[in-house]
């Protein structure tokens, strides 16, 4: 075997023993791309695709972001490789969603925020949740209502109406991501707000906050005083 083999295989073989000895804490985006890449590319050295993909998308959440297509248009990256990347970004979703069951309590902007985070990650159009809460502020449904475009999506006032109706929810959470901009309300975010407290008033269901991501950050129109105006 080619001596360059050999020390790719034992290449290999440390980064996977060094994760399972530290985690990924320790790990760098560049490494933590290559121990992936393991796993679609049998043989050889990732590290050059690693980076590829990096100097290509600017960070590891840009890779992990990026389309199929467009993950295929980096050298060294396959079919394979590119899906296994979307399964790693798609699969914290369910993950998260599994490990919250049992009624996962919403008090504060910052819990809310945390949980909400993790389900827009990967997601590259506008999407909607909704969340829905009993009188003890404890989730008894989570999910997506609508799903858009790159820069819009539809809400339906009476779409949200009847899930609250159908959980007996006391209290809700609307949640929407800007994957093209900044995580700041729009106008139409801030109407489309207005009528569903208008909606649910009747039914003495308060909504608690309405939350924008846009990547790691998260605003909230409670704390930006937009729930008062």
């Amino acid at each position: 075997m080619p001596q360059n083999d050999v020390d790719h295989r034992q290449h290999r073989q440390r980064l996977k023993e060094r994760f399972l000895q530290e985690g990924l804490d320790s790990f760098d985006p560049v490494n933590i791309l290559e121990l992936m890449l393991f796993y679609a590319i049998p043989q050889g050295d990732t590290n050059p695709t690693a980076h590829r993909l990096l100097d290509t998308f600017g960070s590891l959440s840009g890779v992990m972001n990026a389309s199929v297509e467009n993950l295929c248009q980096v050298k060294g990256v396959g079919q394979h490789a590119a899906t296994l990347i979307k399964l790693f970004a798609a699969v914290v979703r369910p993950y998260l969603d599994d490990a919250n069951r049992g009624g996962v309590v919403l008090q504060s902007t910052d819990e809310i925020c945390r949980y909400l985070l993790p389900k827009f990650a990967g997601r590259t159009v506008e999407t909607f949740y909704l969340v829905c809460l009993d009188g003890r502020r404890r989730v008894n449904y989570c999910g997506i209502l609508s799903e858009g475009t790159l820069d819009s999506v539809p809400v339906f006032v009476r779409q949200i109406v009847e899930k609250v109706l159908a959980v007996h929810a006391s209290f809700v959470i609307m949640a929407h991501n800007h994957p093209s901009g900044f995580a700041l309300p729009s106008r139409a975010d801030i109407d489309t707000t207005r009528e569903v407290i208008r909606a649910l008033g009747p039914l003495s269901v308060s909504v608690v906050d309405h939350i924008v991501v846009s990547g790691e950050d998260c605003v909230s129109f409670r704390d930006s005083g937009f729930l008062n105006r």
